[in-house]
């Protein structure tokens, strides 16, 4: 096992220096993408496509891993290797994966329902483990594939067919568990901007440990316009707040606008009239390591008046469980030597039935 986990990572580096030239139509299967027409994961998957030549991976060194639902027809989709599991185990299929070959890039497409309700365990446990993977969350605030019933994601009172008279349920801020849960690399992007969208892609497949990106997806079948006001021209400017490291926090059709801290309360501050300028500005940093202010940040979406935050919340760096896991077993190999089943299968207390 040493020698092949010695190889494998070594490969990584090799693939990175003997590159073979993409392009998005050579990640692009032959597959028909069977989505309702107008659904928010096309451009999800258009803009994969289109960043993956240039990540430096070879097509059969990146596989996709997903669970049950409308996201989860994503690996069908990729040609590249991939495994369309069961429900809610999407996180855990792509742990066992990178365990096993740290050498490949290992990425989830799964939706709010799959990840965050019956695979909601698995999911924070792999940003607890900072098990070097990317994931993909499309949250649409609804269960799409079975016909619009309420997810983890969906906001309280919502009116679905399995909630005639409005959900009771507070729900989930998947940045907020994210963060809380240790990912390591959190941001939050928009399946209406591909820039936007592109970029957040390059920076997760860039970083090294559990790395997950928030998007809203809009389904226009059971959920159409949730996310209109941070889609739509004319409201984006107010309602969407671009997070740039090193940068003051600056919104609005005019750059007019930004966020400060009121001590640990942020709040809407008007720069154009002279009372406040760019300098009393909250600026953003994302490598800060106690990741306190992401939290401030990940609790926009529940205070009123704020706008809701796009881009890097967080990046830090600490050791993934993959390389961990494997260093341990060189280690106690290095002491003990290769290790010998039926001497511990023997090593207990056994008795033999005749």
């Amino acid at each position: 096992m040493a020698e092949n986990k010695e190889s494998a990572f070594s490969k990584v580096s090799a693939d990175k220096q003997d590159q073979v030239k993409y392009t998005a139509k050579d990640f692009a299967s032959s597959q028909d993408v069977r989505w309702c027409p107008g659904c928010g994961d096309y451009s999800i998957l258009a803009q994969m496509q289109r960043v993956s030549p240039d990540l430096g991976i070879k097509k059969e060194n990146m596989v996709w891993i997903s669970g049950i639902g409308c996201a989860a027809r994503f690996p069908y989709y990729m040609d590249t290797y991939g495994v369309h599991g069961i429900h809610g185990r999407a996180a855990s299929i792509a742990t066992g994966v990178k365990i096993n070959r740290p050498d490949l890039s290992v990425w989830v497409a799964s939706g709010d329902g799959d990840l965050l309700s019956i695979g909601g365990n698995h999911f924070i446990h792999a940003c607890r483990r900072n098990i070097d993977i990317k994931i993909l969350l499309f949250n649409n605030r609804i269960y799409g594939l079975t016909k619009g019933q309420y997810s983890p994601t969906s906001e309280k009172g919502k009116k679905t067919k399995s909630t005639p008279y409005g959900s009771v349920d507070f729900p989930f801020n998947p940045i907020s568990l994210a963060i809380g849960s240790g990912a390591t690399f959190v941001a939050r992007s928009l399946d209406r901007d591909a820039k936007h969208l592109q970029a957040m892609m390059k920076r997760a497949a860039d970083h090294k440990g559990t790395a997950f990106i928030e998007i809203f997806q809009n389904c226009n079948i059971f959920n159409d316009g949730a996310f209109e006001l941070l889609t739509d021209k004319d409201t984006k400017p107010d309602h969407v707040l671009v997070l740039e490291h090193g940068k003051p926090m600056v919104f609005g059709k005019n750059n007019d606008k930004g966020i400060r801290l009121d001590g640990l309360t942020p709040q809407v501050v008007d720069i154009s009239n002279g009372q406040y300028s760019i300098n009393d500005l909250w600026v953003h940093d994302e490598l800060d390591k106690n990741s306190f202010r992401a939290h401030i940040l990940s609790r926009f979406d529940e205070m009123e008046g704020l706008p809701t935050p796009i881009g890097v919340y967080t990046q830090v760096q600490r050791t993934t469980y993959d390389e961990d896991f494997h260093e341990q077993i060189e280690a106690i190999k290095k002491q003990k030597g290769n290790g010998d089943l039926k001497k511990l299968l023997y090593s207990m207390n056994t008795w033999e039935v005749k």
